[in-house]
């Protein structure tokens, strides 16, 4: 099986694209993430969707826009609560997760291994076949 992160941008006007994603794949959505970090001293977070695996040829993608969406202290910010409205219209939880952040690694296909290994050890994505 081929599990992949497709990066839409940082979540600024391709957010939106992620919702609809999530929106037209309905029957086939099986998480919403959201991956929680401090970037350059910001407290940021990654949104992601994730499908189940296609049929024909076992591929499952995860749609992110990294490591754009602001966490603030006091509120959530719109963008986020977006997010959390369209996981409730479609039946799904906001998963949390606090992950190094990209920086971090010294490649961005790195990041997304490493991601890759958090979900599948949590058992949000299949293992390894």
């Amino acid at each position: 099986m081929i599990q992949r992160f497709i990066e839409l941008g940082e979540g600024y006007s391709d957010l939106y694209e992620l919702l609809e994603i999530a929106k037209a794949n309905r029957h086939r959505l099986a998480h919403m993430l959201a991956f929680h970090t401090t970037k350059n001293n910001k407290a940021v977070c990654s949104l992601a969707v994730v499908l189940h695996p296609t049929t024909e040829g076992k591929f499952q993608p995860i749609y992110i826009c990294r490591e754009g969406i602001p966490l603030l202290e006091d509120k959530k910010s719109k963008r986020y609560e977006l997010f959390e409205e369209t996981a409730a219209s479609l039946e799904k939880e906001v998963v949390a997760f606090t992950v190094k952040p990209s920086t971090t690694f010294p490649e961005t296909e790195l990041y997304y291994s490493h991601l890759i290994g958090i979900l599948r050890m949590n058992r949000f994505i299949p293992p390894m076949q």
